[in-house]
């Protein structure tokens, strides 16, 4: 009952994908979520760029099961990580920003599914008429970057414009298999979680950070908020979000330079090429010049929470459901249980449609 286009498309068993959340998304998630039969996205844009490849074989030696790669049109070694997808044989790529025609091209040409992540109707047209295989939509109960309508709302919306020609993931507030029914019922393909996969025994996440955003209770406490790299982004309010947002604009300059210097160090960018990149951002109207300079500060304030587990001196992304997620599972026992419900669930549905 829960084989759809998505799980033909990408030739995995269920309807469920692990997105490629920064600084998580590492192999052993990815492999987890492949075994227990989803797919799964390595974050590609957190890693310095010899990295990757070690990452991908990595994956390889730990399952079998197709999975895809992350990356950001922007970053300064796109062009590599599209090589290093083509060279590995990789299924799918998702990205949030559409590279140009010609990346998108290569991919395509060699035989790699492109899924981007969009926020709006006329994005996933767009992205569609770039050439996506598949969309996947995220409502504003999603963690990180996102918009304000909510999934109930935007995944019907982009269904009707694009669902004919390309399969839909449905992404924000998706956490069991009464929500997979209700994605599909909407017109859906499958369901895309980050929050709930990082909420797993497999996760790197520190066990500090993952109490962190056990103890969140309140979906109310996980709001949308500009501090950090000017643009909206959803994350569990925190000591350190609320002094962010207290800040003037020279101190959060200051904190933005700092971090992105951090960042650069730890990728091995120069500081050209992430120039170059905060350029390209402004022309393209992606980001004012003030948040293409502040964007820099995204990654290593992050870390500090994802990989450091200090939640208290971070930032903590997450989507709204992570208040009403109480105890850590294994991908396994995840994605079992989310079967189970959808399959109980849609023959419930059949019983009453008989009755």
């Amino acid at each position: 009952m829960l084989q759809t286009r998505i799980t033909d498309l990408l030739g995995c068993r269920y309807p469920i994908v692990q997105t490629a959340m920064g600084w998580v998304a590492d192999p052993h998630l990815v492999a987890a979520t492949g075994n227990a039969g989803g797919f799964g996205f390595l974050a590609g844009a957190t890693i310095p760029p010899e990295q990757m490849e070690a990452d991908i074989l990595k994956v390889k030696s730990l399952t079998d099961a197709n999975f895809g790669v992350n990356f950001h049109m922007y970053q300064p070694n796109a062009e590599a990580i599209v090589d290093l997808v083509i060279k590995h044989n990789i299924k799918a790529v998702s990205y949030s920003r559409s590279p140009g025609k010609a990346m998108i091209a290569k991919l395509k040409n060699n035989g790699v599914v492109c899924m981007p992540t969009v926020g709006l109707p006329k994005h996933a047209i767009k992205a569609v008429e770039l050439g996506a295989d598949a969309v996947t939509v995220q409502g504003g109960e999603g963690g990180g970057h996102t918009g304000a309508v909510p999934t109930t709302l935007l995944l019907p919306q982009v269904v009707d414009a694009v669902g004919e020609q390309v399969p839909v993931l449905g992404a924000g507030g998706f956490k069991d298999g009464r929500g997979l029914v209700a994605a599909m019922a909407f017109g859906a393909d499958g369901i895309a979680m980050g929050t709930r996969f990082l909420l797993t025994k497999e996760s790197p996440v520190p066990e500090a950070t993952k109490q962190r955003y056990l103890s969140c209770n309140n979906p109310g406490d996980i709001v949308r908020s500009s501090a950090l790299d000017g643009l909206p982004q959803r994350m569990i309010l925190n000591p350190f979000l609320s002094e962010l947002e207290r800040a003037g604009a020279l101190k959060k300059l200051l904190i933005a330079l700092r971090n992105g210097l951090a960042f650069r160090k730890f990728t091995g960018a120069s500081i050209f090429s992430l120039l170059r990149s905060a350029l390209a951002m402004t022309k393209e109207g992606e980001l004012t010049a003030a948040q293409a300079i502040m964007s820099a500060n995204a990654p290593m304030i992050i870390q500090k929470a994802m990989v450091e587990g200090q939640p208290d001196l971070g930032v903590l992304p997450s989507g709204q459901v992570a208040g009403v997620i109480d105890r850590l599972l294994s991908c396994e026992e995840l994605i079992a249980m989310i079967v189970s419900e959808a399959e109980s669930a849609l023959n419930r549905l059949a019983q009453t449609s008989k009755q």
